[in-house]
């Protein structure tokens, strides 16, 4: 089975106008041209976003979208 990236999850959440938390992530992350696109690793992406993310206000957000992320592959 495939599985698809966060990343591609993460683009089917984004929303210009909103201003819902993983909504945003998604609209700052789709700009972020490092982002790991491949990644399916929470570890991977994490720590990409500790060290690079700085649009990201709080990782709590990314772990409520890493959440969602799995409940969807389920």
């Amino acid at each position: 089975m495939v599985r698809d990236s966060f990343y591609r999850y993460l683009m089917t959440q984004r929303n210009p106008n909103s201003a819902d938390e993983i909504e945003q992530f998604a609209n700052n992350a789709f700009l972020d041209s490092t982002f790991p696109k491949q990644s399916t690793d929470f570890d991977e992406v994490s720590k990409y976003l500790e060290e690079n993310a700085d649009y990201l206000p709080s990782m709590t957000i990314f772990d409520v979208a890493w959440q969602k992320y799995l409940e969807e592959r389920n």
